[in-house]
């Protein structure tokens, strides 16, 4: 019996399946978490598609009063489309006089070189696969706020 004893403690064959099966949980984890941040990048992406697809609107038109209803119902359809079920979009149009934002877009810069702009910014929220709110950056709910930003000088 102690023949047969000293003979398994000398094999180690069976080493490498305990190895195994010590580091299996940390790779597990690594590759759900190598998932999540592609799927959120993935997400982020849509949303900046979004927001490029929405103001692209602006090409179309002149008046800022009607472009302004416009981006933002274009902005929340693509993002719906993209998957995001409440979107927020803000559409902001600035005017800046030699690099200075102005309070009003309309106004007109004497002497001064006049820059007209327009951004988008679309915030959508993600889940991860294993939602937790003690993840770095996430929300109480154990999801995400991503935002998808576009902009254009239209003058």
């Amino acid at each position: 019996m102690i023949r047969l004893i000293k003979r398994f403690a000398r094999n180690d064959r069976g080493a490498s399946v305990i190895e195994l099966a010590l580091v299996m949980p940390f790779f597990a984890t690594m590759i759900i978490g190598v998932a999540d941040i592609s799927r959120a990048y993935s997400a982020k992406l849509r949303l900046e598609q979004a927001a490029y697809r929405s103001i692209e609107k602006v090409q179309q038109y002149r008046d800022t009063s009607s472009t302004f209803s416009t981006i933002s119902s274009e902005a929340t359809t693509a993002a719906t489309a993209a998957g995001f079920t409440s979107p927020t979009v803000v559409v902001d149009y600035f005017l800046e006089c030699n690099g200075t934002r102005q309070a009003t877009y309309n106004t007109i810069c004497a002497g001064q070189t006049e820059n007209r702009w327009i951004t988008v910014d679309i915030s959508g929220t993600f889940t991860p696969m294993f939602a937790s709110s003690k993840w770095p950056g996430s929300n109480a709910d154990g999801t995400y706020t991503l935002h998808g930003k576009a902009g254009l000088r239209t003058q």
